[in-house]
């Protein structure tokens, strides 16, 4: 049985599409003060979460979008094969502390503020390839807590330059099927289906490390364009697709600096995004009232968005297909303070709007 689903150089498009079940967003006070705060589940007034640390924190954050997502899909912990989650702690423990009472297999990632993409893309391989009927894709972050591990105490009073971006205290949870979701019945199931249309990914493009040897960690936008625009490219490429093929093409956390550093590469290598480009980091947030400079970063900025904002606009017939492109920073505490670049990674997943034939 020939099965081959490989597409290109880099790419896998998959032979039937991975719908995905549900979702749920949870952020904390300003991002719900935000343009987007309108779209996402819950929004949190105290940052601690309830808990005595920042990590705690996110953890717990993490964990209850992880429980709404499979509540809105009318499941249980127990229906769930596989968990796929990280965050942007060491040895990501926001994702194993915070799950670790849900008693699902899991498998920890860590793709810095790429991990969303990065679970969506293991998540759906599995799916396709018949390794589980519900798969749990899920990733955090805390400002407070990504200060603490990778710039400066808060109490310290740094200042930040315009380059810099706003870690978001955000989580966002997607649950994986292979079939379609049932219909949202008002009560019970609040599933990502809207009628007969669903959200499905159909294919996605895996990142390469990128190193332009830039070393500022506190401009994370220039240090992960470079992998945006390789990722992107290579994209559009293996799917031989041009950019207007894509209703939007969503970038994790670039912020106003990498923007224009992304359309500059591509400029260089022939193709224009500008008119279907849009940035998780750029929405989040509104840099005028809310002094976040270049924008929102994270795990959990892109995460949120998608969940929140971008798959909900499919089922409401706002995009039919779009390219997810979470990017992140490799860096490390150590590598960062040994003088080491900062690579940068993207993973791309294409979801695309899918209508239900009548009969289910």
């Amino acid at each position: 049985m020939n099965r081959q689903m490989t597409c290109g150089t880099s790419s896998i498009s998959f032979q039937n599409p991975v719908f995905i079940q549900s979702c749920a967003s949870v952020v904390s006070r300003k991002e719900g003060e935000g343009p987007l705060g309108a779209y996402f589940d819950t929004i949190c007034e105290d940052p601690m979460f309830g808990t005595d640390t920042w990590e705690a924190a996110e953890s717990t954050l993490q964990k209850q979008a992880a429980l709404l997502a499979i509540k809105k899909n009318g499941l249980t912990c127990s229906d769930i094969q596989l968990l796929f989650a990280g965050d942007l702690l060491a040895q990501t423990s926001a994702s194993s502390f915070g799950t670790a009472d849900l008693k699902i297999p899991f498998y920890g990632l860590f793709g810095a503020c790429s991990t969303m993409g990065e679970s969506l893309s293991l998540g759906s391989m599995c799916i396709d390839g018949g390794y589980g009927k519900y798969i749990l894709c899920a990733t955090s972050s805390h400002f407070a807590s990504a200060e603490k591990e990778f710039r400066f105490p808060l109490g310290y009073g740094n200042q930040r330059p315009l380059s810099a971006t706003w870690t978001v205290t955000g989580a966002g949870a997607c649950i994986l099927g292979y079939e379609p979701p049932p219909r949202p019945d008002n009560k019970t199931l609040n599933t990502l289906r809207n009628c007969n249309i669903c959200a499905v990914i159909t294919g996605i493009t895996t990142g390469r490390l990128i190193d332009f040897g830039f070393r500022d960690s506190l401009n994370m936008g220039a240090c992960m364009a470079p992998a945006a625009c390789d990722t992107i490219t290579r994209n559009l490429q293996d799917f031989h697709r041009k950019p207007s093929d894509y209703d939007a093409i969503f970038t994790g956390d670039l912020g106003m600096v990498g923007q224009t550093i992304l359309f500059d590469l591509l400029t260089e290598k022939g193709f224009d995004i500008s008119s279907v480009h849009q940035d998780c980091g750029m929405l989040i947030y509104d840099p005028q009232t809310q002094d976040t400079h270049s924008g929102g970063s994270g795990c959990g900025c892109a995460a949120s968005v998608l969940a929140g904002y971008i798959l909900p606009g499919i089922i409401q017939k706002k995009w039919k297909r779009i390219l997810f492109v979470p990017t992140g920073a490799l860096l490390s505490k150590v590598s960062f303070n040994e003088g080491d670049p900062i690579p940068g990674i993207a993973h791309a997943v294409v979801i695309e709007q899918y209508r239900v034939p009548d009969m289910m």
